[in-house]
């Protein structure tokens, strides 16, 4: 396997529907989780919105957001 590449965080796979393996698996979960639980409906409204406008899904909109911090 080769390593990770530059900004991975070498967190565990979080797509499969598996019990946590670990304590350190449990926590990504969880935060993984919390991160994309859902916002306010106002903010989630606009989001969307904003999205539409450039042409994204909302998904990747928000995973923009949480990824660089920065709103396009």
């Amino acid at each position: 396997m080769s390593p990770p590449l530059i900004g991975h965080n070498r967190g565990p796979p979080l797509d499969d529907d598996v019990p946590a393996r670990s304590w350190g698996h449990y926590c990504w979960k969880r935060a993984h989780k919390e991160t994309w639980r859902p916002p306010p409906r106002e903010v989630a409204l606009r989001r969307l919105a904003r999205a539409e406008e450039l042409g994204m899904s909302y998904r990747e909109y928000v995973s923009v957001i949480l990824d660089r911090g920065v709103f396009l």
